[in-house]
Parts: C-alpha cells; sequence; structure tokens
C-alpha cells in the first residue's frame, strides 16, 4: 500500500464524514484548509462531487486526524487495508461463522463505548461454550478487519507462540514494520503506536482464551500487563472460578467483562424463521403441518438449546431438511449432547458399528490435527475417494475443510462434538476398533518418515 493509492469513502464512511465535519463546527472549505486537501477531494468523499477514480490514501489520512477519526471510518476497512489481510488459516472460519450470523448489537455498541471511554484496555464477552461468542468475534474481525487469533482446541492452535507468530506477522504486514522478525508482543504494540494516525486505533481480537493450553504462572498468551495508549484487546472466554484466572494486568490498565443474555437465543430462533431462503421454507413447513404458533416454537426451541447457538445452528436445518418430519416439537432432541446422541443413532452407527463412518471420525479424534483426505484413507486402508464421500456428504457439518500449505485437511469443527466423540471413546475404551486405529495412525507416520 502507498499513500498516492486510490480509494473511496463508503455510504456509511460518507454520513459519518459529514457528521464529524458538522460537529467539529468545519464548513468544507475549512476542512480543506486545515487538511490540506482541495475542497473537491471533501466533496468526493461527501459523494456531492463525482468521484470515478477516488482520493489519494494521504488526503483520507489528513482529513480523518483533523477530525480525530479513523481512516477506516471514513473507507470501509476490507478496502483501506491490505486484500486479503485476514490471516488465512482463519479465512474458512470466519467465513463460516458470518453465514448465519445475526443481532448481537449489544455486544459491538459496548465494546465501542469501551473504546471511546478508554484510552486502551481489555474487553472480555463472556459466555458458556455455544452461545456465539466465536460469531461475534469472527463478525467484528470481518467488518473492522482486525488482527485476530482464534485458540482452536481441536486443531492445536491453541499455544502462546503460534499466537504470537500470527500476530507478528499480521501486524509486521499491515503497518509495514521493519526488523520486527523476532519481536515480542510488546515491542511490536509500541512500534504500530508510532505507525497510527490521528484518532486511529489498534484493536486485537482473540478467541476463546479457555482453550489456550500454556505453562501454569505466566500470564495467558503472555499478554502485556500494561498496553500503550490506543491499543485494545477484544478476549472471549467461558466463565471461571476467580482462581482460576490467568490474565493479569497492571493497576490502572481498564478491563470490562461482558456477560451474554440468554435472550440472544430467541432472536436468533426469530431471525431463522424470518429469513427469506430454502431453510426458512422448510422450517415454516415443518411449523405449520403441526400447527404450533411462532411464539411456541421460539420458547420451546430456546428451552431445548439450553441457550447454547451450536444446538440450533445444527437442528434448525436439520428440520428444514426434513431429518425430523417424523418427531414433533416435544421429541426433539433436548440440548447439544442429546442431538449428538440423536444423530449418531439415526446414522446408524448404533446398529452397524465399525464401519467408515466411525472409523474416519476415530481418526479425526486420534490424529488431533488437520488432515488430509489421503492419509485418512491411508490409515484406515480403504479407497480415498470412499473417504472423501464420507466427509463430504456423510459428516459435513460436523468438519472443518481447509487448506493447509495448499492442501485440503480436515479435523474435527467444534470442541462439543469432540467431548461427545471422547465420552464414546470412554464408554467403549475396550473395544477392538480403538486399538485398531491407534496402531494404524502409527503405522502409517512410521511408514511415512522411512
Amino acid at each position: 500500500m502507498h499513500q498516492s493509492d486510490k480509494v473511496q469513502s463508503s455510504q456509511t464512511g460518507k454520513i459519518k464524514l459529514r457528521e464529524s465535519y458538522q460537529k467539529a463546527d468545519f464548513t468544507i472549505e475549512k476542512l480543506a484548509i486545515q487538511a490540506h486537501v482541495s475542497p473537491d477531494t471533501i466533496k468526493r468523499l461527501l459523494g456531492t462531487k463525482q468521484n470515478i477514480n477516488g482520493v489519494n490514501r494521504w488526503q483520507v489520512t489528513k482529513i480523518a486526524e483533523v477530525l480525530g477519526i479513523e481512516p477506516t471510518d471514513i473507507v470501509d476497512p476490507k478496502d483501506w487495508y491490505a486484500k486479503n489481510s485476514l490471516p488465512p488459516e482463519f479465512e474458512s472460519l470466519i467465513a463460516e461463522k458470518n453465514q448465519s450470523f445475526c443481532g448481537r448489537q449489544f455486544v459491538f455498541d459496548a465494546f465501542q463505548q469501551f473504546i471511546n471511554e478508554n484510552p486502551c484496555g481489555y474487553f472480555t464477552i463472556i459466555g458458556d461454550a455455544g452461545m456465539g461468542k466465536t460469531s461475534i468475534v469472527a463478525k467484528y474481525v470481518s467488518e473492522h478487519q482486525s488482527p485476530c487469533y482464534f485458540n482452536i482446541l481441536v486443531e492445536g492452535r491453541n499455544r502462546p507462540e503460534l499466537f504470537l507468530k500470527s500476530i507478528r506477522q499480521q501486524l509486521i504486514d499491515r503497518y509495514q514494520l521493519q526488523n520486527l522478525a523476532d519481536a515480542d508482543l510488546p515491542t511490536l504494540l509500541v512500534n504500530v503506536v508510532d505507525k497510527l494516525t490521528t484518532g486511529e486505533r489498534l484493536v486485537i481480537a482473540i478467541d476463546a482464551l479457555d482453550e489456550v493450553e500454556q505453562e501454569a504462572g505466566q500470564n495467558l498468551l503472555h499478554l502485556p500487563t500494561t498496553l500503550p495508549n490506543r491499543v485494545y484487546f477484544l478476549l472471549t472466554r467461558r466463565p471461571y472460578n476467580l482462581s482460576h484466572k490467568r490474565l493479569s494486568v497492571s493497576p490502572g490498565v481498564p478491563v470490562k467483562d461482558l456477560y451474554l443474555r440468554e435472550g440472544d437465543i430467541k432472536e436468533y430462533i426469530r431471525f431463522a424463521l424470518n429469513t427469506d431462503s430454502d431453510d426458512n421454507n422448510g422450517l415454516r413447513n415443518w411449523i405449520q403441518t403441526r400447527s404450533i404458533p411462532d411464539t411456541t416454537f421460539v420458547e420451546q426451541m430456546a428451552d431445548k438449546s439450553e441457550n447454547n447457538f451450536m444446538y440450533l445452528r445444527y437442528v434448525l436445518p436439520a428440520i428444514a431438511k426434513g431429518d425430523y418430519n417424523d418427531l414433533s416439537l416435544k421429541q426433539l432432541p433436548d440440548g447439544l449432547q442429546e442431538y449428538y446422541q440423536n444423530h449418531w443413532v439415526r446414522m446408524g452407527m448404533e446398529a452397524k458399528p465399525g464401519q467408515l463412518m466411525e472409523i474416519i471420525l476415530y481418526i479425526l479424534l486420534e490424529f488431533g490435527t488437520p488432515i488430509t483426505c489421503e492419509m485418512i484413507a491411508g490409515i484406515a486402508e480403504v479407497d480415498e475417494c470412499d473417504v472423501k464421500q464420507v466427509l463430504e456428504d456423510e459428516f459435513v457439518e460436523y468438519l472443518r475443510k481447509q487448506n493447509v500449505d495448499g492442501q485440503i485437511c480436515y479435523s474435527i469443527y467444534h470442541g462439543s462434538f469432540l467431548e461427545f466423540l471422547k465420552s464414546k471413546q470412554k464408554m467403549d475404551s475396550k473395544r477392538k476398533i480403538f486399538k485398531e486405529i491407534n496402531q494404524r495412525i502409527a503405522d502409517y507416520l512410521e511408514q511415512a518418515m522411512t
């Protein structure tokens, strides 16, 4: 990116620019003088003058500095920052989480208020498993193109050194930092602040602090105990006892915790009912054939979900597809674990143990990190096409498909399903299948090394 590159204002940016210069009691001409740009440049950004080619980045920066706002208040962050500024290892996760996102505006409003009222700080979103914490971070990151890291236990992406490596590279690329390839986080933050324009802030989003694997006695992810001004962290975690607290900051560093509300579950269900889509039509047909009032459906589904968004993510599409045409509302599974068990039985996993679907799932469970279809087929000693069919058709909603170093890899999607599989393994630990799978993995890895 160069200061001479051309950019366009967004629709919300036009409004923000107008509101900001009027609030500052500027005319367009006075703002132009203060920012050392022409009045026509401001008019192009306001949309009152034709702007085919855009304006220079440096002009937006100067205008933002004078008004005390960020350049991304005028220009869409996706256009302001470099293309593909989000870390590639999280692109598929962010995209998937944004597909069905709705509501939660109170969270974003609270975080923005925290930023406005504090020079820096840590803002933590707290909620039980499945309450949509990851989706909130994904939505914020997507809209603001913020540096981010998602701790993912099931993929082994939950260590401090992996976090620092990813965030360091994101900051170096975004702010064109020099000679900091081995810098620690405090050093990186100080250097970034020197690059920020007046009114610009740095927000780093980190999801699932509760999944971090780290030696005791150290600050979580080695996060700084003090922060430079204009640096903020947006964090998420599950609730914990105070004795388990692993993040400490120096006195005076602003800190705020925000607990997610149970009522958001009902908002999500209403959103699903009122969205114009094939899923919505299937859901509507299921409800209407059973003469269920919308209010009853919302209330009972909220109860059955046990305030878990992941439950709704699975069950609502399943209803729409006709998977539960033989059940009444009362007969739908209660809670996520019962849903997993229900689906397990419906897929014939209890009636026909040891089938390829079960073998593949346990390979993913035991391997622990993303793995290619070819490797799964090699371990299972079956045709790769058969493995791909299972991965793409049978359990696709439970698996994450991602590009790792140019290869398509698969892993267990969510920790709750991982816990379900582990419970199956624990209950049947003496079954021959577990011993065979572990031995096959060991044999495959040993053969690959020779």
